[in-house]
């Protein structure tokens, strides 16, 4: 026996040889496809035959409930409550899991769980989280199946709301839980947790140069630093951070000055104590630990001697009640910094008087002091806020709905359209940040609008493209984009480069006649018509397919969409359709790779996909790049025989762009960009490759391709999905 190898463990937890370095650690330019398989089917328990958003139709929602508002009360000795109340440590909760969504890719937020695995479950701002979690467990044992972790979070901050006097705007159930990290999603590029926020800005002074895509001024926070930009206190730079912050979160200034306000009107800050005496964050925990974090030994059973964000204090006078104490105290008193026990800097009010103090959190006998933030400072000092704050000062009921709104959007931004929406709670009125659509007709004759498009005069390119473009903006992350809506014929979208407005326009000038003629939505016109496309382009490869569809997409106005809020979907790249807007500080395959995870695409789908769009030459601008073949128009594999062909061979030119050259001849017959070639070059993706330029496989790839073209096309249809 090797006494060298003597007690290993034989499971090389990610390395590919000895040691603990991963495949991108030995070879750094490898390409991590990681990032389209993180929720395979592998990691999920339920097993192929659960559909979550049907079990949870058959929830007892009112026990739940009932059950909930009996927990937020029922303090226990292993985390005491503050002043017996859990409200605020749920509403906290619920709001760090939502709070993670960025608009900029629809990542992060509260509607997949995610907040159960590292990196959210052991950030520096989700101290003492994992505490409410297992507060929560009884509730999630008891209903089991029937609601998801995602759910009940949620849930949790909306009913605490209610037990505390806040009359909610509604709530919808229908969030699947996650299985797995999310550890492929880019939280920024640090090493170390709270880093100077210079690491992702190209000025401090200008908070708009944060990095695209992330909205958290340092890694580890849901939103900004609570004792000021980079921990120095100044409420007007704090204004203009939270302000970009927030914008970058779907909130515009009132709804930010809401949930900032109506955040802080219940519940305490937590820094009474020695934030150095605390143990590891739950993922760097002890095993005997059971994934518990942030372990205080001083704690001693009191929750007045809770430390989590090292500052300290409630503040509102009644932190347990909804009423207008925040802004009441904001605006009556002057402020003055101060430090807490745990050294953070804060703010206390001057001369306050007895009657204002909240009682101790651990003993009502007890007075403690009120706090501020210089994220709540900035509502008093920066104008823009001080004026919304002031109309709802003014006017308590406004306040309340505001805020009650600001909340069920934080906590359903990423839910999708309300056809979406579960329970009996799930509000009736129309939003337009749910990118409202109309139902569409299902009631016309498929086969004659088919047969005119057919007759048009397009071009398989024409057809395929504008489907693609259409469909392209759909994101699973927060579900919005997509076909449905046909938004493409609207602002903004008409006139994105990445559309080729005047190939669109022209192109639309012959669907939408069609349209009004037949009875169909423009938005189904358009999906028709990339099918028709591929019908053609397979049958002159010499396969007879029909590509199934489903009628019924409706057709979005312009008083149903918000076009600012559109605007982050438009593409800065497509490497579907090989089209690059300008260099990047990532890889053309890299922004491939991004583009196919957020349409729910596999690393094969995403294969078959490029090497069908490639044979019908439907590249922007009509570049010849990629089209490996002489029967552009055709769906042959040609783009895979041409690209595993050793009779030629890859020369870089300029700028990524290669010749494929004759060995013999050294005649150039092709050109290709950096996306191209990765599906020769990547040893994964080669595979793929392979598998579709076998001579045996030419009628798979069409099916394969079909298939998750049908894929793309539905991803937005959530009454067939």
């Amino acid at each position: 026996m090797d006494g060298n190898n003597a007690g290993k463990c034989p499971v090389m937890h990610g390395a590919i040889t000895t040691g603990e370095a991963s495949v991108t650690d030995w070879w750094p330019k490898t390409l991590n496809l990681d990032i389209l398989h993180q929720h395979d089917s592998k990691t999920n328990p339920m097993g192929a035959g659960f559909n979550y958003r049907d079990a949870v139709k058959s929830l007892d929602v009112e026990a739940l409930k009932k059950d909930m508002v009996a927990l937020l009360t029922d303090s226990q000795d292993w985390w005491p409550a503050d002043w017996g109340h859990y409200g605020g440590l749920m509403i906290r909760l619920a709001w760090h899991s939502a709070g993670s969504y960025r608009l900029a890719d629809g990542r992060g937020g509260g509607g997949a769980g995610n907040i159960r695995f590292a990196p959210l479950n052991s950030w520096p701002d989700n101290g003492n989280l994992d505490k409410a979690r297992r507060l929560l467990w009884p509730l999630k044992k008891k209903y089991g199946n029937k609601i998801s972790w995602a759910d009940l979070i949620l849930l949790a901050g909306t009913m605490a709301y209610e037990s505390m006097g806040l009359k909610t705007f509604g709530f919808s159930f229908g969030r699947e839980d996650i299985w797995h990290p999310e550890k492929d999603t880019y939280w920024g590029a640090e090493r170390e947790w709270l880093a100077p926020s210079e690491n992702r800005y190209d000025n401090l002074d200008d908070p708009s140069t944060l990095e695209n895509p992330l909205a958290a001024v340092h890694m580890g926070l849901i939103y900004v630093n609570p004792e000021g930009v980079n921990g120095k206190p100044d409420p007007l730079k704090t204004a203009a951070q939270v302000r970009e912050t927030f914008a970058r979160m779907a909130m515009n200034d009132e709804e930010t000055a809401a949930l900032t306000c109506g955040g802080h009107t219940v519940g305490k800050a937590h820094g009474n104590g020695d934030a150095g005496a605390l143990g590891a964050e739950p993922e760097g925990a002890e095993i005997e630990n059971q994934g518990f974090g942030w372990i205080n030994p001083n704690m001693g059973g009191k929750a007045s001697n809770a430390v989590t964000s090292g500052i300290e204090g409630a503040w509102t006078t009644n932190p347990t009640k909804w009423d207008m104490g925040y802004l009441e105290l904001l605006f009556g008193y002057d402020w003055e910094l101060t430090k807490s026990p745990a050294g953070a800097n804060q703010w206390k009010p001057v001369n306050i008087k007895e009657e204002h103090l909240p009682a101790d959190p651990s003993d009502p006998s007890k007075k403690a002091m009120l706090v501020m933030t210089d994220a709540d400072m900035a509502m008093k000092m920066d104008p823009t806020y001080r004026a919304i704050c002031e109309k709802f000062l003014a006017d308590p009921a406004y306040f309340a709905d505001t805020f009650a709104r600001a909340w069920f959007k934080l906590t359903h931004r990423d839910l999708g359209p309300k056809t979406r929406y579960i329970g009996p709670d799930a509000p009736q009125e129309d939003l337009i940040w749910q990118d409202p659509i109309p139902a569409g007709s299902t009631g016309y004759d498929v086969d004659a609008v088919k047969a005119k498009i057919a007759a048009s005069g397009l071009s398989v390119a024409d057809m395929v493209s504008t489907a693609w473009d259409s469909a392209r903006t759909f994101r699973q992350s927060d579900l919005r984009g997509g076909a449905n809506g046909a938004r493409i014929r609207l602002a903004p979208q008409k006139d994105w480069e990445g559309n080729e407005p005047d190939r669109l326009s022209r192109v639309l000038s012959v669907l939408e006649p069609i349209a009004a003629e037949t009875g169909a939505s423009v938005a189904d016109v358009i999906v028709l018509a990339g099918n028709v496309g591929v019908e053609q382009a397979a049958k002159a490869a010499g396969f007879d397919v029909t590509v199934p569809f489903a009628p019924g997409r409706g057709d979005a106005s312009e008083d149903m969409t918000d076009a600012a809020a559109f605007e982050v979907l438009e593409p800065k790249a497509d490497g579907f359709r090989n089209w690059l807007k300008a260099d990047y500080a990532v890889t053309a395959e890299e922004l491939l790779l991004d583009r196919a995870q957020l349409l729910g695409l596999t690393a094969s789908e995403m294969t078959v996909l490029i090497g069908g769009m490639r044979a019908m030459g439907t590249n922007h601008g009509g570049s010849k790049y990629g089209v490996f073949t002489d029967r552009a128009g055709v769906l042959t594999n040609d783009f895979f025989v041409n690209l595993t062909d050793m009779n030629y061979r890859w020369v870089p030119v300029e700028n990524g762009v290669y010749e494929i050259r004759d060995r013999k001849t050294d005649a150039v017959k092709f050109t290709a960009s950096r996306v191209d070639l990765v599906f020769g070059s990547n040893s994964i993706l080669r595979a793929y490759a392979e598998v579709y330029a076998q001579d045996d496989n030419a009628e798979k790839f069409v099916a394969d391709f079909v298939a998750t073209w049908i894929k793309v096309m539905n991803a937005d249809r959530f009454d067939l999905n």
